[in-house]
């Protein structure tokens, strides 16, 4: 559960922080923010795994850059879902997921996958650093 609220703030954070750098992305309030984030997990978890595989050809024929264009389309569905939040435009929501994306990335190095927030430990020996939880050797 704790790793579920995490991961929900990490989201959020992500989402404003592209409410703030791109423009075309709008968010009404802290509470359509929450509720955007929510949603944005459900629509990862349930629907963008099936958009993927129906992509696969188009995803093969661009190398790997259409994914760019299913993570704008899933930000897009949650905001026709949600009056909150609103898009400019396919541009404005590529570009949100984008830094949705990075934003997840970059705090989720620091969240471990039981939610618990690692800690990062130097050992005095060359090339090795220990975090609580796992070891990176």
């Amino acid at each position: 559960m704790k790793g579920l609220l995490f991961r929900l703030v990490i989201t959020a954070l992500g989402l404003w922080a592209a409410a703030t750098i791109v423009p075309g992305v709008t968010i009404a309030g802290v509470g359509s923010l929450v509720v955007a984030a929510l949603l944005l997990g459900i629509v990862n978890a349930v629907i963008r795994p099936v958009i993927l595989i129906l992509t696969l050809p188009l995803t093969l024929m661009t190398l790997g850059l259409f994914i760019f264009v299913v993570n704008g389309i899933s930000l897009a569905l949650v905001a026709w879902v949600l009056p909150g939040f609103t898009l400019s435009g396919l541009g404005a929501a590529i570009l949100g997921s984008i830094v949705v994306g990075l934003t997840g990335w970059f705090a989720s190095a620091f969240v471990g996958s039981s939610g618990r927030i690692e800690e990062i430990k130097h050992t005095g020996h060359p090339g090795r650093v220990e975090t609580t939880g796992r070891r990176i050797d």
